[in-house]
């Protein structure tokens, strides 16, 4: 199996959403599922410059680089997390770059408050996705004519981009995991059904598919 070494950009913003993130961030930053005979896939943190942003949960982050710096490669992540502050001035950087990103290789992820930013610049208007509501996108993009590709489901992926409801940060991740192809299909079926169920019949799964 040929091997690639790969990035998850995780673009970071005050008022970001801990949680929906959380279980993407502890899985690549720690390592302990991934199927390493893909090669290596790092966390990288970016922003709009390398001040530091308070989280929704009042954690401090302070980016690795800055966003005009980043070369995205085939086969890279950009993570883009939940906030209140997507329709500030300063996120149009990112946005504008996720327009020319969904035509290239590149993973976008967006969940909550993420996919109605995507959603007011037009982006969703031709690409399956999900949200937290149809009527939510409506109101807060008056370029969202995506009314037909919306599905009412917790994760929604269509082809390089995986959209997510605020409410589901574990369909989201899997379904993250999933496209990129960074656990192996019976790690990730395990690692779900325990987080999913907690019976532990997943974790002796979980462990054996690792080994």
């Amino acid at each position: 199996m040929e091997t690639t070494d790969k990035t998850c950009y995780l673009y970071v913003l005050d008022t970001l959403a801990d949680w929906e993130i959380g279980y993407i961030t502890a899985e690549l930053s720690s390592g302990r599922y991934l199927d390493k005979s893909r090669g290596t896939l790092s966390l990288v943190k970016i922003g709009n410059s390398l001040k530091p942003v308070i989280t929704m949960g009042g954690m401090l982050i302070t980016p690795d680089v800055g966003i005009e710096k980043i070369d995205f490669k085939d086969g890279d992540i950009l993570l883009l997390p939940g906030a209140d502050t997507w329709f500030e001035e300063e996120q149009r950087k990112v946005i504008d770059m996720t327009a020319a990103l969904l035509d290239k290789n590149v993973v976008i992820a967006a969940i909550c408050g993420a996919t109605a930013a995507l959603a007011s610049k037009g982006l969703l208007n031709e690409r399956k996705h999900t949200s937290n509501d149809k009527v939510y996108l409506k109101m807060v993009g008056p370029q969202y004519r995506g009314e037909d590709y919306y599905s009412n489901l917790p994760a929604v992926v269509d082809g390089n981009l995986v959209t997510a409801t605020g409410l589901a940060p574990l369909e989201f991740s899997y379904e993250l995991f999933k496209t990129a192809r960074v656990m192996k299909e019976s790690t990730l079926d395990a690692w779900y059904n325990l987080n999913k169920t907690r019976e532990p019949q997943y974790f002796y799964s979980l462990m054996q598919s690792i080994q």
